[in-house]
């Protein structure tokens, strides 16, 4: 059985999507009640911060898998993730199953180069400082043989069903209104963006192949491109002028006075003056597996979850 703690998530549903499409037994867990339903798809109610909710809700797991986003609140972060990662690493000791972590690229830093899996951890940020030490602890239980486990880690998304992601909903969503567009940062610079059907199709393929575990996984991610090609890019998707307005340090932090997951975001303004080249070869020469291209992921999303107007 393959258990999803933080069901009802992107990537959590674009996982259970594949699950699905595989005829697997799926267990959901989350705190309220997802919409995915299907054949040998149950749900539990539990909280990632109550350990006994959590190994009853996993019993009969082979695969747990924790694809939890916590409130974008680095406060939240440094008081619940090592709660959350400890109580993860728990079910692994006491059950016996694989464990499956999805995580972000916090934890390197400001890298200058790709970004990959063996990048030293070197955080900037608070939220990147927790990522850090709850990958290591994960990783540390791995490697000294306590647990069965991976991290696979990912740019940032696009093509999500909620708009978490800034260019979701700074780009797409406003030229599919026939809007001007915004990028966070300096348009100039490199950047990667994670599609999300890819995620699931990733996590899938680690959890169906033993022989990933106890490694750390960059998710097939295509390779970067400018803040303005994608602004470029999408625009002759749309058949919109390509008008868009870069949104500087101190707009952001304005804005955050109103907006907490804005107010979030500042201490992260570093990935987007930077170049931010996140680098998958080595899952897609592991699995054969090739990452959408951007015009492709796009298209669709000017047809389906951010439809032309």
């Amino acid at each position: 059985m393959h258990t999803i703690l933080g069901a009802g998530g992107t990537v959590a549903n674009a996982l259970t999507r594949e699950l699905l499409n595989n005829n697997e037994t799926i267990r959901l867990v989350s705190r309220k009640p997802t919409l995915l339903q299907g054949k040998n798809l149950t749900w539990k109610k539990a909280d990632l911060l109550n350990y006994a909710e959590l190994l009853e809700a996993v019993k009969g797991s082979t695969v747990i898998y924790l694809t939890a986003g916590l409130i974008y609140d680095k406060t939240i972060w440094q008081q619940q993730w090592p709660v959350v990662m400890q109580n993860f690493i728990n079910l692994g000791k006491e059950t016996g199953a694989r464990l499956i972590f999805f995580d972000n690229v916090y934890m390197y830093g400001l890298v200058n180069g790709p970004m990959l899996e063996t990048t030293p951890y070197n955080p900037c940020s608070i939220k990147g400082e927790v990522r850090a030490a709850i990958a290591t602890k994960l990783m540390d239980e791995a490697k000294a043989g306590n647990i069965k486990a991976s991290i696979a880690r990912a740019a940032d998304f696009y093509g999500t069903e909620t708009m978490n992601s800034f260019f979701d909903m700074m780009v797409l969503d406003k030229y599919a209104k026939k809007q001007s567009a915004q990028w966070i940062g300096d348009p100039k610079k490199l950047h990667n963006f994670s599609y999300i059907p890819d995620m699931g199709k990733g996590m899938y393929l680690l959890g169906q192949n033993p022989d990933s575990d106890n490694q750390i996984w960059h998710m097939p991610t295509a390779a970067p491109l400018s803040g303005k090609q994608f602004i470029d890019l999408a625009a002759g998707i749309y058949g919109v002028d390509p008008k868009y307005m870069a949104v500087k340090k101190l707009m952001l932090q304005l804005y955050g006075l109103f907006n907490k997951p804005v107010q979030g975001s500042v201490e992260m303004y570093y990935q987007y003056v930077n170049d931010y080249n996140f680098n998958s070869d080595k899952f897609e020469k592991a699995f054969n597996f090739k990452p959408t291209i951007y015009e492709d992921g796009v298209k669709l999303m000017s047809e389906t979850l951010y439809k032309k107007s």
